[in-house]
């Protein structure tokens, strides 16, 4: 896995990490996260990312966040 694509992955859990806890959102980025964790984790165990799992978990991610954003500017 690049260096980049770890990033990201770090990036995306500190983003969805901060949706509050009140928000009806909240439970579908808790799932998603955990996601990712598990992903990260198997990583830092020295395991192969699953690329297309990555992948969507991902894009899964950030279609929270920008739906969680979406409801912040309203």
């Amino acid at each position: 896995m690049d260096q980049a694509t770890l990033n990201l992955l770090r990036l995306v859990l500190a983003r969805l990490e901060r949706i509050t806890a009140d928000s009806h959102i909240a439970h579908r980025a808790s799932g998603v996260r955990g996601s990712l964790l598990q992903i990260l984790d198997e990583i830092e165990d020295g395991k192969p990312a699953n690329g297309p799992r990555l992948h969507l978990s991902l894009e899964n991610g950030f279609a929270i966040l920008k739906l969680a954003a979406k409801k912040r500017v309203k």
